[in-house]
């Protein structure tokens, strides 16, 4: 029965395993880039907004790159949230310098809502330009073509959302290994998953939408008391398969600085994951199915070998061990070439070892993410 039970969990797991992989994850991996037209009219104003708290030394970097940009018509929002550091004294100076440059000042947050969402209210309610594309502080654009590609299925195509993906930075270490593996992988969920006209979620440092909606459905009602979700919850509520577009192109990326700690990490990973359950169930399911099938896989893969190797049944261990094999080069394949349409790079480094240490991520992080209470955005 032991047996039986073991060749049923690893059996299932690898069904749905490859399932995911090819058709779902594929999707992302075999994705073509369509030649899309530059429009020869002329092109609608955007708004670029940064919610700051105490961004002092990344607003440094990122207004002047912000201004870099080749579009015609566009202004920077900086939203200084409460901030104690000098990113006032900053914003001044570069008003100076930068004329489309516009602040907004958020000196308390009231009780019943949460910070982040408050202080994005305020300014997108200011905003002069009806397309709203966000960022945050510590991310850097990848290309000056920035903002007329994230905003083009917004501007030319009629869509209410534009969805891009941000990385983050390289760096030595195992964090940052880990770290380039976790954004990988959350990045083939919701572009693959978009792309096949089911959205579920996005990333507030590269997410685009008209501010006209944003007004119509009374900004993050229902979603006041959560801390976060401000991107991912807001276009699981309100994206679809109709309004909403997936940008997949290198340059409409951003570039993020990564935690260089675990604490901070787990933090961050902490608010992200404790949003997640509050997604609709349909898109809880999008991301269980696959992470149940990989615990099932690994958890039945691993009892058949030990259970073949004491019995030294080395024919149904090398079986077992050829599939683990045959399921581990397709990984690297659909995350190499997935790696490359994503972000224009190579695959990170230690995805098998990185692939095998996400049953630990999920299910023990992503359950104390899910009771967590003490959540915040800074």
């Amino acid at each position: 029965m032991g047996l039986f039970l073991l060749w049923f969990l690893f059996g299932f797991g690898i069904i749905i395993q490859v399932v995911y992989l090819l058709v779902i994850f594929g999707r992302t991996a075999f994705f073509k880039t369509p030649n899309i037209k530059p429009n020869s009219g002329e092109e609608e104003p955007v708004t670029v907004m940064v919610a700051a708290h105490n961004e002092f030394k990344n607003l440094k970097t990122l207004i002047p790159k912000l201004f870099e940009q080749d579009y015609p018509k566009y202004d920077v929002m900086i939203i200084n949230d409460r901030s104690t550091d000098r990113t006032k004294r900053l914003i001044e100076e570069m008003m100076a310098i930068y004329p489309r440059l516009r602040s907004v000042t958020i000196k308390y947050t009231p009780d019943h809502v949460t910070a982040k969402k408050y202080a994005l209210t305020l300014g997108i309610k200011v905003a002069k330009n009806d397309v709203i594309l966000l960022t945050d502080a510590d991310c850097i654009p990848a290309s000056d073509q920035w903002i007329r590609k994230m905003t083009q299925p917004i501007r030319e195509k009629n869509k209410t959302f534009s969805i891009g993906y941000s990385g983050y930075e390289q760096a030595k270490g195992f964090l940052n290994k880990w770290i380039q593996f976790e954004t990988l992988q959350t990045a083939l969920y919701y572009v693959s998953f978009g792309l096949w006209k089911s959205p579920f979620m996005g990333v507030g440092r590269n997410l685009c939408y008209r501010r006209s909606f944003f007004m119509e459905v009374k900004a993050f009602k229902d979603l006041w008391h959560i801390e976060g979700g401000d991107d991912d919850l807001f276009v699981n509520k309100y994206a679809t398969g109709k309004n909403s577009s997936l940008v997949l192109d290198p340059e409409a990326n951003t570039w993020s600085k990564p935690k260089e700690n675990w604490k901070e990490y787990r933090t961050q990973k902490k608010r992200h994951l404790h949003a997640g359950k509050y997604y609709r169930g349909e898109d809880k399911r999008k991301i269980g199915f696959y992470t149940l099938s990989h615990a099932l896989f690994w958890i039945g893969g691993l009892g058949l070998l030990i259970y073949f190797g004491f019995e030294q049944n080395w024919e149904h261990f090398l079986l077992v061990f050829g599939i683990i094999l045959v399921r581990s080069l397709l990984l690297l394949g659909i995350f190499s070439s997935a790696s490359k349409k994503i972000n224009g790079s190579k695959i990170p480094a230690n995805i098998l070892i990185n692939d095998f240490l996400y049953l630990g991520y999920f299910w023990i992080l992503g359950s104390v993410s899910h009771q967590a209470k003490n959540i915040q955005w800074k």
